[in-house]
């Protein structure tokens, strides 16, 4: 069971994700907090798994409740809840001690998604957000972005495609459903701004992740 804390100083928006939360197997929501004080003592109090914290709030933000918690209860998981899809506002997040960024304006699914993501340990960002970091990340260094700008796991399902393995195969091999696998490829393709197979062939090669002989 995942347990999970929502953090948000709207009622109806917390109401929404609540609704949402529920309909989906082995996920519990077990407080709702209208203000990053309060997101700490019901954390403190219910030890969740993920805590969905919105940044701005009454009080102390959702950044420096998220930095209090990783550093009073470093398993907690908390993924920020954001209308802003910047770059500065990603990594500020990141900084602060987040796994994951999920846009407010995202399709449902993304929201399972990215909680059963940060509970296997990975990060989740939002495809619009990845966009915005990779694009930065280029800015800054130059040329093509590099392998850090993907999870473990979405480095996995790139080279399973860039060998040749189908989605079916991909799914079998990872354990994961067809839809997750495409989910992950989107991503992948969205964060290398590539937006093809051959290109993601191109780009496995020339980072090492798949051996020209692959």
């Amino acid at each position: 069971m995942i347990r999970v804390v929502l953090a948000d100083d709207h009622a109806l928006v917390r109401a929404g994700i609540r609704s949402l939360l529920g309909a989906m197997a082995d996920v519990e929501v077990v407080g709702e907090a209208a203000s990053g004080e309060e997101a700490l003592e019901i954390a403190e109090r219910e030890h969740p798994d993920v805590v969905l914290m919105d940044i701005a709030m009454k009080g102390i933000t959702g950044l420096e409740a998220a930095a209090r918690m990783r550093e009073e209860q470093p398993a907690v998981r908390v993924v920020i809840l954001s209308m802003h899809s910047g770059e500065e506002y990603v990594l500020q997040a990141l900084r602060a001690g987040a796994v994951g960024y999920l846009l407010k304006d995202a399709a449902t699914g993304e929201l399972e998604l990215a909680l059963r993501t940060v509970i296997r340990g990975e990060s989740w960002l939002s495809p619009a957000v990845s966009r915005q970091v990779v694009e930065g990340y280029v800015q800054r260094v130059g040329g093509d972005a590099g392998l850090d700008v993907l999870t473990a796991r979405q480095r996995e399902v790139l080279r399973l495609v860039a060998s040749g393995r189908s989605t079916k195969e991909i799914a079998f091999v990872l354990n994961l459903s067809v839809k997750t696998v495409e989910t992950h490829r989107a991503q992948i393709m969205d964060r290398l701004g590539i937006r093809d197979v051959a290109g993601l062939v191109r780009y496995a090669l020339r980072t090492g992740l798949l051996p020209p002989e692959g």
